[in-house]
């Protein structure tokens, strides 16, 4: 299986604002005391057609879905949590841990890409374990090596790990199951989503390896990565709080990008960053609003479509 595409879903937001609904245990959400909601909502709309336009200029395909007044989804722009496309013409669709990020999941997103010609044969459909309170949030709460099937999953509430299992029998990806932590008010809390601390590329790994406090874990994982022919750039917390771990390599025109916030950019060493161009170009992109509200940054508002 192909590890990157060029083509893109990406929704756009009708009112993004804080989701009240998922910062209960998204830690890296935040209030702009100073902007109304409208304001946020309107510098939100546009960091995020000006990514569509930096994404295109690389030769990536964007299908945009704009998202609608009804139903209230400040969310919506982050579609990679209620589906995930795959090859062989497959869909998955996900159980979400908030109420009103279960509404994103639309009828009309599936219709737009198939007007487009691309075509699905099977959906696979995890949404019923929401009755039970079992969440497993699509590629958020999955990294997934698609070349050598492999899945990764930081376990959280929004993260399942029975189900995750299910997935990978599914799809036929090894499951590899692991914690990830991060320190807040003396505490040690569960990273919400994998994709936070995680991103695998088609030759390396950015990944926040002293989020995972237990030893046997951490080296298991890197043993998996290393045996998968991954160099592994590892970032810090501090770093994997500015996003550097939200990142996605994509196939632009002239070869592999790194798509990455501004912010996850900056935070970067020079050591990090002279490693990683030597394998893949860099993109960064600035969405300032969308992540210190949002608590997400540009991979999650990808979903990969193969």
């Amino acid at each position: 299986m192909k590890q990157l595409t060029q083509h893109i879903l990406m929704v756009r937001p009708f009112r993004f604002r804080k989701n009240e609904q998922t910062s209960v245990n998204n830690y890296y959400q935040n209030n702009i005391a100073t902007l109304s909601d409208d304001q946020i909502a309107t510098l939100a709309h546009t960091e995020f057609d000006e990514m569509v336009l930096i994404l295109n200029s690389h030769g990536i395909r964007v299908t945009v879905i704009q998202d609608t007044e009804e139903p209230d989804t400040p969310d919506a722009l982050f579609p990679n949590n209620w589906i995930s496309f795959h090859e062989n013409h497959k869909i998955a669709v996900y159980p979400m841990f908030a109420p009103n990020r279960r509404m994103e999941r639309s009828d009309r997103v599936l219709e737009a890409i198939e007007n487009q010609g691309v075509t699905f044969n099977d959906v696979i459909d995890y949404t019923s374990a929401e009755e039970d309170q079992v969440y497993l949030e699509g590629t958020g709460s999955m990294v997934l090596d698609r070349e050598n099937c492999i899945a990764y999953c930081a376990l959280s509430p929004r993260s399942h790990e029975e189900l995750f299992i299910e997935f990978c029998e599914d799809f036929e990806y090894t499951p590899v199951i692991f914690t990830a932590f991060q320190s807040l008010n003396g505490e040690r809390l569960a990273i919400y989503h994998t994709n936070v601390m995680m991103s695998v590329g088609k030759d390396f790994a950015v990944v926040c390896l002293e989020a995972i406090d237990d030893k046997k874990e951490r080296k298991h994982l890197v043993s998996i990565l290393k045996n998968s022919g991954k160099e592994i750039i590892a970032i810090t917390e501090s770093q994997t709080q500015l996003f550097a771990g939200n990142m996605l390599q994509l196939l632009g025109s002239s070869g592999p990008i790194l798509v990455m916030s501004q912010s996850a950019f900056d935070s970067l060493q020079p050591k990090q960053i002279q490693t990683l161009s030597k394998r893949t170009q860099l993109i960064s992109i600035p969405i300032p609003t969308i992540e210190l509200c949002g608590g997400g940054s540009v991979r999650c508002m990808m979903a990969e479509i193969f």
